[in-house]
């Protein structure tokens, strides 16, 4: 043992080494897994001194990539992939941050949960089997033995106070299923926009550069807040024209 050099530089000038197991249980994962990962090409071959497999730090390093890529629900094609263009020269945090930013929610909405009594509080008799099963149809509401979970706690607000003013559940529900289709065209039309004029290197994305990820990223951060910005636009100057020519029509102007 080396007197007088801290720990950090010991390791440094002397590299940790792993026997099989030692690695799968530094990394959290099984024998079993290392040895398929090293059949799948996703791990380095090992270096040999006769008939011990030792394995190093960029080992280690590179299981615990995969684990947080799996985490992220990458598929290990998908992984293979990506674990290929490092290998290559690229970053792959480039290209990984690149997926991130593409396939990040969109949506901050927080689920409620409603018991029964609550539910027969807000809707009374409209509380029907064929109100409930629409709002589970229309993808927002799942039913358990203890009542509902919308998926967003403001468009569940939203229900019980228009029908406590007096809207019908059954009305309600049809608007939403008709503003969804809607939205879901909005959605279409700006993705197509961004795609078709501004997305064009993700039909190379396996020969982008970390540079060039980099900036497509950066890129989709950019655009991301102009979707919203115009859909509230669109549907606030919408509201101005319909409920300006509604008034009109009900005062017979």
């Amino acid at each position: 043992m080396l007197t007088g050099v801290p720990k950090t530089q010991q390791e440094d000038e002397h590299p940790r080494a792993y026997r099989v197991a030692e690695l799968a249980e530094a990394a959290g994962v099984s024998v079993r897994t290392v040895r398929f990962y090293r059949e799948r090409r996703l791990l380095q071959p090992p270096r040999k001194e006769g008939r011990i497999a030792w394995y190093g730090e960029e080992h280690l390093a590179r299981l615990r990539l995969i684990a947080e890529l799996l985490e992220r629900g990458h598929a290990l094609g998908g992984i293979a992939e990506l674990i290929d263009a490092g290998q290559d020269g690229r970053d792959v945090a480039d290209l990984i941050g690149l997926r991130a930013a593409l396939v990040a929610p969109w949506s901050d909405e927080t689920p409620v949960h409603l018991g029964w009594d609550e539910l027969r509080a807000a809707f009374g008799e409209q509380l029907t089997p064929a109100n409930t099963a629409e709002s589970v149809a229309q993808g927002y509401v799942t039913v358990d033995p203890d009542g509902i979970t919308h998926v967003s706690r403001r468009l569940m607000d939203a229900t019980v106070a228009l029908v406590g003013e007096g809207v019908p559940l059954a009305a309600v529900l049809d608007v939403s299923r008709r503003a969804a289709e809607y939205a879901d065209a909005m959605a279409d039309l700006f993705v197509a926009l961004v795609r078709d004029h501004l997305l064009d290197g993700l039909t190379r994305v396996q020969d982008l550069t970390p540079a060039e990820a980099a900036l497509l990223t950066e890129r989709i951060q950019r655009v991301r807040p102009l979707a919203r910005a115009v859909n509230d636009a669109q549907f606030a100057l919408a509201m101005d024209r319909r409920v300006r020519a509604e008034y009109e029509d009900l005062t017979g102007r």
